[in-house]
C-alpha cells in the first residue's frame, strides 16, 4: 500500500471520528414539572430518589470539603481582623505578630514525642531521626492550631461568633444492628454503629477514640461493631471471623480481642490469633474449631453487604443514630455530636 493510500485511509478515519463525535444526546437542563424527577426522555423517567440514594454519602463528603474550605477562609479573615484591631500589631506582619504573641511559647518536649508514639503505636524500631522530626513537625502544627483557638477565644471574650454559612446535614439511614457485638446500654438513646477492618490503621486510631467515648458515656450509649474487612487487607476477613468466635464466648471476649487486634495489627495470622485467644482465657478448643471452620463467614459477608448498601466504601465509617459521622478521630467533635443526640 503506497503512502497516498495510507493518508487517505487516515483522513477517512478522522472524518468518521469527527462525524461520530457530533452525534450526541441533547441534554437540556430545565426546571422539572414534577419535582421528584431528575431526568425524563420519552417514556423513561429517573427519579431524584434513584439518583441520590446510592451516592448520598459521597455527596455529603464533598459538601463537607466545600464547607471546610469556606470555614477555614472565614477563620483566617477573623484572625486577620482580630490581629489588626490589636494596637500591638502596628508595624508587624500577621506572621510576625503570630510568632511574637501567639506561638512564642510553643515547643515540643521529649515527653510530647513519647506521648505521641504511645498513642499512635509507633514501633520502636521505626523511630529514627527522620520519623522523630516528622512527629515534631506534626505536634508543632497541632499546638499552633490550639494556640490560635485560644487566641480567638480570648479576643472575642466570650461573645457569640455567629456563622452565616450553612453546615451540611449528614444523611440519615436505617442501620440495623442485628446480631453484631455491642458494648454499653442495650436500650441506650444513642446508638453508634461502626463499620471497621481489623487490619486498617485508621480503624486502630478510631478505636482509641472510641474507647475514650465508651469510658465517658458508659451505658448512655450503645456501641455496635460491624465487620467490613477490605479486600486488599489479606488477614482482615479471618480476623473478623475470629472476633465473632470470641464473641460466641461472651461479648467481653470480643472487646478484649478487638483491643488486642488494634493494638498489634502485625499479629493477625491465624496461629497468632489462636495464641491471643488462649492468653485471654477463652476455651481454646472451641475457639480454634470455630476459626478453622470459618463459622461466622456468613455474618461477616452480611455485614459487608449491609455496609455497601449504606454507601460504605472505606473504614472506619460511623453512624450515630443513623447519621453518618466522619470525625471519628476527634474526641471533642465525637463528644459534641453525642451530646447533641442525648439532649434531643
Amino acid at each position: 500500500m503506497n503512502k497516498f493510500a495510507l493518508m487517505l485511509i487516515a483522513s477517512l478515519f478522522i472524518i468518521s471520528s469527527c462525524s461520530d463525535a457530533t452525534s450526541r444526546p441533547e441534554y437540556k437542563f430545565k426546571k422539572a414539572v414534577d419535582q421528584g424527577h431528575a431526568l425524563q426522555t420519552g417514556d423513561i423517567t429517573i427519579s431524584k430518589e434513584e439518583l441520590l440514594e446510592p451516592i448520598e454519602l459521597d455527596i455529603y463528603k464533598k459538601e463537607l470539603e466545600i464547607f471546610e474550605i469556606k470555614f477555614n477562609r472565614l477563620q483566617s479573615l477573623l484572625l486577620e481582623k482580630l490581629v489588626k484591631a490589636d494596637p500591638k500589631s502596628k508595624g508587624l506582619t500577621n506572621d510576625q505578630y503570630f510568632d511574637k504573641y501567639i506561638a512564642s511559647k510553643i515547643k515540643v518536649t521529649d515527653k510530647d514525642i513519647q506521648a505521641f508514639v504511645k498513642k499512635n503505636n509507633v514501633p520502636a524500631d521505626k523511630l529514627n531521626q527522620q520519623i522523630k522530626t516528622k512527629i515534631e513537625e506534626y505536634i508543632i502544627a497541632e499546638k499552633k492550631k490550639d494556640a490560635l483557638t485560644v487566641f480567638i477565644a480570648e479576643k472575642t471574650n466570650g461573645k457569640d461568633i455567629n456563622v452565616y454559612i450553612d453546615k451540611p446535614i449528614p444523611p440519615t439511614y436505617e442501620v440495623k444492628v442485628g446480631e453484631a457485638p455491642y458494648a454499653g446500654g442495650k436500650d441506650a438513646k444513642v446508638v453508634i454503629v461502626e463499620f471497621s477492618d481489623f487490619q486498617c490503621p485508621y480503624c486502630a486510631k478510631a478505636a482509641q477514640t472510641l474507647n475514650q467515648i465508651k469510658k465517658k458515656y458508659g451505658d448512655r450509649i450503645k456501641v455496635v461493631f460491624k465487620q467490613f474487612p477490605l479486600s486488599f487487607h489479606s488477614q482482615a476477613k479471618k480476623a473478623a471471623i475470629a472476633s465473632l468466635c470470641a464473641n460466641e464466648q461472651g461479648s467481653e471476649n470480643f472487646w478484649k480481642l478487638h483491643d488486642r487486634f488494634f493494638s498489634n495489627q502485625a499479629n493477625l495470622a491465624p496461629d497468632k490469633i489462636k495464641e491471643e485467644a488462649k492468653k485471654l482465657g477463652m476455651d481454646s478448643k472451641k475457639f480454634d474449631k470455630c476459626l478453622n471452620e470459618n463459622k461466622y463467614i456468613a455474618q461477616v459477608e452480611k455485614d459487608i453487604q449491609q455496609g455497601k448498601e449504606l454507601g460504605v466504601k472505606g473504614t472506619p465509617t460511623f453512624f450515630v443514630n443513623g447519621m453518618v459521622f466522619l470525625d471519628s478521630h476527634d474526641f471533642d467533635k465525637f463528644s459534641e455530636f453525642i451530646d447533641q443526640e442525648l439532649r434531643k
